[in-house]
C-alpha cells in the first residue's frame, strides 16, 4: 500500500531503564498518525547498527538522543516530506540512502527505526488493517507465539553474580495463547514465593525477572523446574520448556569463558550444555557461545543442533549478509529478530525470510530498554515465526506485548504455537 508523508515528528522520552530513546510521530496523507517508541539494548553484538547518543555528560550521562531526535525533525523530515513511496519496503530503502552508511551511524539507527516502525504502522492504519497483518503472506502464515519469560535475570541486566543473562519459561504445550500467558504469570509467582523461602532476593532485573544470588546456571534451571512443578504445571516439551540466554560474549575472555568461578574452553562450554541439556527439559540457547566464536559455534551446531534450537543474537544481530554466511557456515539453527538491531522494519522482515527458506527457526525479541510500544507483538504473529521473548510476565513495558498478543487471540481464530 502506498504511503505519503505529510508530517513526521520525534521527541526523546524515556525508556524502561531510564535512559533516552524516542517516540516518532508519522502523519500521511492518507489519514494516519502513527506512533512508534523506539527499543535500546544493554547486551548488544559489536556488528549492530548504531544508537546516536548526544555525548553530553552534564545530560543523562551522555545517553540523551537530542542528536538523533533533530534528524528526525530535521534531515529526515525534510527528505521523506510530501513524498510518496508504493510501500515501507521503498520508504526504508530511503532512508538507508539518506544515512549512506553501512551501520546506520550517521543519522543514527535509532531514528532510522523510529520512522520506519511508525510509517509501517501508518501504512496498516491507512489500510484498515491490524498491524500484523501487513507482515503476513502466503510463506509466512499468521500464527500466535509461543512466549519466551524471562523470569531469572543475570550478566548485564541485573546486580549479581549470576554470569548467565537470562532464564527463561516457555509453554510449548498450552493449548492457546491466553493459556500460555496464565502459565507464565503462575510459574513466575510460584518462582517469587520459592525464592522467598530459601532467603534468596526477589528484586528484578532489567526484563522483569527475579535477580537472586545464585552463581551456578545449572542451580537457577532446578528452581524453575521446581516451580513449574510448584505452579502445577509439567516440565517438559509437551507442558512447560526451559530456554536460556547465557549472552556470553559478556563473559568471553582471551579465549576462555570465566562462568561461575570456572575458567572454560569452548569445547567444555558445549560439553556443559549438553549435559544441560540431558538433565533439563532446555528446548532453546540463545548466544551459547561468543559472537567471534564461529568455529566454536559449528561445533556446537554439529553437537545439540539436532535437539535444541539454537539462536544466534551477537552472533547474526538481525542482519541479512551475516544471517546469509551463518547458514552457509551451520553457525546456528535459528536467528533472533530484534528490529532496531539491523534498523528498519524491511531488513528485519529479510533477515526473517533468508532464515524460513532455509529452515532456520525465527525468534522476534524485545530489548532490555523497552517502551509500552506493542509493535514487536504483531510481528511475531504476522510472521507466523512461532516464537517471541518480550521479558517477564510483569512491568508494564513487558506486559504491554503479552497484552496484545490475548488481544489478537480473541479477534482473530490463529493457531498458537511453532509451526
Amino acid at each position: 500500500m502506498p504511503i505519503t508523508v505529510t508530517d513526521l515528528r520525534a521527541v526523546e522520552i524515556l525508556d524502561s531503564r531510564a535512559r533516552p530513546t524516542l517516540a516518532v510521530t508519522l502523519t500521511s496523507a492518507e489519514g494516519a498518525v502513527s506512533r512508534a517508541g523506539v527499543p535500546s539494548g544493554a547486551s548488544t553484538g559489536t556488528r549492530e547498527a548504531v544508537e546516536l547518543r548526544d555525548g553530553d555528560k552534564s545530560r543523562f550521562g551522555g545517553l540523551g538522543v537530542l542528536k538523533a531526535v533533530a534528524n528526525v525533525n530535521g534531515e529526515i523530515r525534510e527528505a521523506l516530506q510530501g513524498r510518496t513511496f508504493p510501500d515501507l519496503a521503498a520508504l526504508d530503502a530511503a532512508l538507508i540512502e539518506l544515512d549512506g552508511t553501512e551501520n546506520k551511524s550517521r543519522l543514527g539507527a535509532n531514528a532510522i527505526i523510529g520512522v520506519s516502525m511508525a510509517a509501517a504502522r501508518a501504512v496498516a492504519m491507512a489500510a484498515g488493517v491490524q498491524l500484523w497483518k501487513t507482515f503476513t503472506n502466503e510463506a509466512a502464515p499468521p500464527r500466535l507465539p509461543v512466549p519466551q519469560f524471562n523470569v531469572v535475570n543475570g550478566g548485564v541486566h541485573a546486580p549479581n553474580e549470576l554470569d548467565f543473562q537470562e532464564f527463561m519459561l516457555a509453554p510449548l504445550g498450552a493449548p492457546s495463547e491466553a493459556e500460555a500467558v496464565r502459565a507464565g504469570a503462575e510459574i513466575y509467582a510460584a518462582l517469587k514465593r520459592r525464592l522467598a523461602a530459601k532467603g534468596f532476593s526477589t528484586g528484578l532485573g532489567d526484563e522483569g525477572g527475579f535477580a537472586p544470588e545464585v552463581a551456578s546456571p545449572e542451580d537457577v534451571l532446578v528452581l524453575l523446574v521446581e516451580s513449574i512443578e510448584d505452579a502445577g504445571y509439567k516440565a517438559g516439551r509437551d507442558g512447560v520448556a526451559l530456554a536460556m540466554d547465557p549472552a556470553s560474549s559478556e563473559f568471553y575472555r582471551d579465549g576462555k569463558y570465566h562462568v561461575a568461578g570456572e575458567s572454560l574452553t569452548s569445547d567444555e562450554m558445549i560439553e556443559r550444555y549438553a549435559k544441560m541439556a540431558e538433565d533439563f527439559p532446555l528446548w532453546l540457547l540463545e548466544d551459547g557461545l561468543a559472537e567471534s566464536d564461529w568455529e566454536g559455534w559449528q561445533r556446537l551446531t554439529a553437537r545439540l543442533g539436532e535437539r535444541v534450537e539454537l539462536v544466534g543474537d551477537d552472533v547474526l544481530c538481525t542482519n541479512p549478509k551475516i544471517i546469509k554466511d551463518a547458514i552457509a557456515r551451520k553457525v546456528g539453527n535459528s536467528a533472533l529478530i530484534k528490529v532496531n538491531q539491523i534498523g528498519t522494519v524491511s531488513e528485519a522482515l529479510e533477515a526473517m525470510r533468508l532464515c524460513r527458506e532455509a529452515g532456520w527457526g525465527q525468534c522476534v525479541s524485545h530489548r532490555s530498554g523497552e517502551t509500552e510500544d506493542s509493535f514487536i507483538a504483531d510481528l511475531a504473529v504476522g510472521t507466523g515465526c512461532g516464537h517471541m521473548k518480550t521479558g517477564a510476565p510483569a512491568r508494564g513495558e513487558r506486559v504491554a506485548k503479552y497484552n496484545r498478543l490475548i488481544e489478537i487471540e480473541a479477534a482473530e481464530r490463529l493457531p498458537y504455537g511453532l509451526s
